[in-house]
Formats: structure tokens, sequence, C-alpha cells
């Protein structure tokens, strides 16, 4: 029991991470609670989801694995995965916005939220940052930058560039996925069509499976700050390598599948919706 404690105690405590996702939480419990007064809560599935999803990300970056994610390449790598992939979808599909607003103080709502949001210059870089060609290119772009080996070689060693890698992974993670998998009309002026969602999956997940495999394959060291750091495992600096690059290619493919899933299954629903529109009609309309 004390070996399980400890590794779920913070390696490198942050407070940031830890108020955070006690600020989220706490707004998701206060909003869930007032919508489930009010008779319009979400049920369960959705709640665990979003919970799931939470302590995911809180684990993966306040625990043990993150010490070893800094001494072995493939924990690194499935750390990403969490904070870039699994974490954020969890958490958009769980559709939290209407319940965290909700569970915010009303003063904080009306004298800072909504001023904010009513800013040209932040819907300026909102809208920039989910354009249909900006979007893509950031997230897999940021994947691509963190592996560059200088890159990579430095934001390993230096702390506030660590710290700029992983949250840069989970903000990112959550305004693609919110792109991606959240219904056209709680988008509003953002929403970009099913069609091109699915091709930006598409590409997304070739660009994921080219990088994972050059890793995978690759015949000499690419990330010998490992060696600086000391691995945690005695594997081979190429095996560790290999399943860095696996995890790189294979996961993050079945992740991109998964949301063309969700984007098929929000077409059948928008295609059935004018449908049950023209039945509703027909069932109040006054018999003759």
């Amino acid at each position: 029991m004390s070996d399980i404690v400890s590794y779920l105690m913070p390696w490198e405590f942050s407070p940031t991470v830890l108020i955070t996702t006690l600020l989220v939480l706490g707004s998701y419990t206060r909003g869930l609670s007032a919508l489930r007064r009010a008779g319009m809560g979400p049920g369960v599935w959705r709640p665990l989801t979003f919970l799931c999803g939470l302590l995911l990300v809180y684990g993966s970056l306040q625990s043990r694995f993150d010490y070893l994610s800094q001494h072995m390449f493939w924990v690194h790598r499935l750390q990403h995965l969490i904070l870039h992939h699994l974490g954020p979808v969890l958490l958009i599909l769980s559709f939290p916005g209407e319940v965290i607003q909700r569970g915010l103080p009303l003063v904080f709502r009306e004298r800072i939220l909504h001023p904010l949001m009513r800013l040209r210059w932040i819907d300026g870089i909102f809208r920039f940052v989910q354009h249909p060609l900006v979007a893509p290119l950031l997230f897999v772009g940021l994947i691509y930058l963190w592996l560059i080996p200088t890159v990579h070689f430095t934001a390993m060693l230096d702390a506030d560039r660590y710290r700029l890698m992983n949250w840069s992974m989970v903000v990112d993670g959550l305004l693609f996925w919110w792109l991606m998998l959240t219904p056209s009309r709680l988008q509003r002026a953002t929403a970009i069509s099913y069609p091109r969602r699915l091709v930006i999956l598409s590409v997304v997940t070739l660009l994921q499976i080219l990088l994972g495999a050059h890793i995978a394959l690759h015949k000499s060291e690419l990330y010998g700050v490992y060696a600086i750091c000391g691995r945690a495992w005695a594997i081979s600096p190429l095996e560790d390598q290999e399943l860095g690059g696996l995890i790189t290619w294979i996961p993050p493919a079945m992740m991109s599948g998964f949301a063309i899933l969700v984007v098929l299954h929000h077409i059948l629903q928008s295609s059935d919706e004018p449908r049950l529109a023209v039945q509703g009609l027909a069932h109040d309309a006054p018999a003759r």
C-alpha cells in the first residue's frame, strides 16, 4: 500500500497543476449539482468521462509517472499520448462547457468571463487557432517540434521548457479535439463542416504515422538525453526508442480512427434532425 501511495504522490510538486485541477473540478461539481437540481443533469456517463480525463491528465503530471517520463523515452511518449490525446478526448466528449460555466460564481461570469469573451483580440486569437488549416498544423507541428532531437534535448534538461512542453500538449489537445469532436450546433461561429473534419483527421493520422515510423525504425540513437538523465530500466537506447516510436505511431492513429467514428456519428445525427423535425410537424398538424 505504501508503494502505491508513494507512486501516486507528486514527484515534483506543481501548485499550478494542483490549483488548476481543483478549480476545474470544483466548478464542474458545482455546476453539475446546479443542473441536477434544475432537472437538467447530464446523467452518469458524461461526468464519469470528465473525471477520468481530468484524473489522467493530473496523474501523468503529478505522480511518479512524470519522473519515469523524464528517464525513459517510451514513457515520455506515453505521457504525451495522455496529455495530447486520451485525456483531452475524454474531457471534450463529456461536453463540460455548460456544466463548468454554470458552476462558476455569478459575479465572475458577469464581470470577468463574459467581458473577456467579448474582447475582439481574444476572439481573434481563438478564431485563428481554430482555423481548419491552423488547428491541425499546430496539433501535429507541436508533436514534431518537441521531438526534434536538439529541441527535445534542451526541453528535458530545462525545467521551464519541460513545463512549457507539457502544458502546450494539454492546451493544444483540448483546442484540437474540441474542434474535431464537438457537434457543430455547440461550436457556433468556429464550427467547421464534418467532411472537413474527416479530411483533417486523415491527414493528422498520416503525419503521426510517418513520425512514429521514422523514430521506431531509425537505426541510430536520436535522443541521447536519456543517457544523461539515466534510464529507469535497463533496456538499450534503441529498444527504448523503438517502443517510443511505436507509441507515437499506433495509439494516436487509433485515437484519430475513433475520432472519425465520432464525426460519422455526428453526421448521422445531423442528417436525422430534418427528418425528425418533419415527422414532428406532421404529428402536430391538426387532422382534416
